[in-house]
């Protein structure tokens, strides 16, 4: 069904650890092996977002993890698929705790998650160390592909995602604001956490690299209601446009605030791909007409078949939130992977080189996934990163989204808009 294409030593490595395991049975890879019985399942841990900021992401993930399995039959390597759940909560203390219950499970071959990038702060390190292999459907924070520490670098080994990173958003974000809008002074609004924090200055730094200028780069915390203060700082800044990539509780006070505030009546607003919901624009209410949103888009036929199989088998009014289907070519890819290297013994267990998987996945080369064509590189300040930003888009929030329910808004630019122009 997928094709995964592994380099000719990659190969050569996994048939020799195959001839170790059927010689004397032991593990020759240098991370560990998973051994699966003939009778066992092959279980992979889901460490996605059930409680805390948009909860609901947890479950889009889950549903596109099922679609993967059902696409397949059900089985891979002639088992059966078992996931097995922990919610990080979008909390780094909570995702770290989850992913020591996940590294201590002997069976685990490999994680999905997380859903959002502060929740991979806390639980990379510990998967890493234990030699696991986590693969995101939706973290894009600039700093967990980045190994460079004292430039907030966060990545560790195994570490890969379906995900665009969001050098690449934020850089389609100040091109549209420069060259499409015209502007010439922005002002940002982060929360602090890695997703924030990492976007609005990927979208600052191009911005000043077009000749714009930044009069303004404000904070909120997680959680906040009153937005008067921040809002207040933009208005004296005189700042044209305002781009807070938050996430949707906070965003949708900011957009209903932003209205009521004095000195932003012509204030051109812009968001992001964690405000990218139907719930969001329906919060914002009418002042969130016209506003500006960064976020996925996908299409052509495999989408629309998977559209379609996604309202056969999950919910017949389609699927929700910007990273459905970037779920759905995380999981294909782990899958593609775990064949890549799986060695059979001769008593008809299933033997999975920790190294050897994070080796296949670095190898993967023009995947293609729903979402485009991926290929995973090992590089910083891209280490890990499978996309490459090609689905994207600008949006812009209308009535329909705001009043009706309709989604998603009108797409007004793209990635390929940007590259041509």
């Amino acid at each position: 069904m997928r094709r995964l294409l592994v380099s000719f030593a990659l190969l050569l490595a996994a048939a020799a650890i195959g001839a170790a395991a059927r010689a004397d049975e032991v593990c020759a890879d240098a991370l560990g092996c998973v051994e699966i019985g003939p009778d066992d399942k092959i279980v992979i841990a889901g460490l996605l977002r059930f409680s805390g900021p948009e909860p609901w992401t947890g479950n889009v993930a889950v549903s596109a993890f099922q679609l993967a399995t059902l696409a397949r039959g059900g089985a891979l390597l002639g088992r059966e698929i078992e996931l097995v759940l922990e919610d990080s909560a979008c909390s780094e203390e909570v995702a770290r705790e989850a992913a020591l219950r996940i590294a201590a499970d002997p069976a685990v071959v490999g994680v999905i998650g997380t859903n959002c990038s502060l929740a991979a702060k806390g639980a990379l390190p510990v998967l890493s160390e234990a030699g696991l292999l986590m693969i995101s459907p939706s973290n894009s924070s600039p700093f967990l592909t980045n190994a460079d520490p004292d430039a907030g670098g966060l990545y560790r080994p195994g570490y890969f995602r379906t995900a665009h990173n969001d050098l690449f958003q934020g850089a389609l974000s100040a091109r549209f604001a420069a060259s499409v809008l015209g502007v010439e002074t922005i002002a940002t609004i982060d929360d602090g956490d890695p997703y924030t924090r990492g976007l609005a200055g990927a979208m600052a730094d191009t911005f000043v690299s077009l000749g714009g200028a930044v009069v303004l780069r404000g904070q909120i915390n997680r959680g906040d209601t009153d937005m008067s203060a921040v809002l207040n700082a933009v208005a004296e800044a005189g700042a044209e446009l305002v781009y807070f990539p938050v996430f949707a509780n906070e965003g949708h006070r900011i957009v209903k605030q932003l209205a009521e505030t004095p000195g932003l009546e012509d204030t051109i607003m812009m968001s992001a791909d964690g405000a990218f919901t139907r719930s969001f624009a329906q919060d914002a209410g009418e002042a969130g007409i016209g506003l500006y949103v960064a976020g996925p888009q996908v299409s052509g036929a495999a989408y629309d078949a998977y559209v379609d199989a996604w309202r056969r088998e999950i919910d017949e009014s389609g699927p929700s939130g910007g990273f459905h289907a970037h779920g759905y070519d995380a999981a294909n890819l782990l899958f593609a992977a775990l064949e890549a290297v799986a060695v059979e013994r001769e008593d008809g267990a299933l033997i999975i080189g920790r190294a050897a998987l994070r080796d296949a996945m670095s190898a993967v080369e023009d995947f293609p996934g729903l979402t485009g064509s991926l290929s995973c590189q090992e590089e910083s300040p891209h280490a890990g990163d499978c996309a490459t930003g090609e689905a994207l888009a600008i949006f812009q929030l209308s009535a329909a989204e705001v009043h009706d329910g309709d989604w998603p808004p009108p797409v007004v630019w793209t990635a390929s808009m940007a590259a041509s122009g």
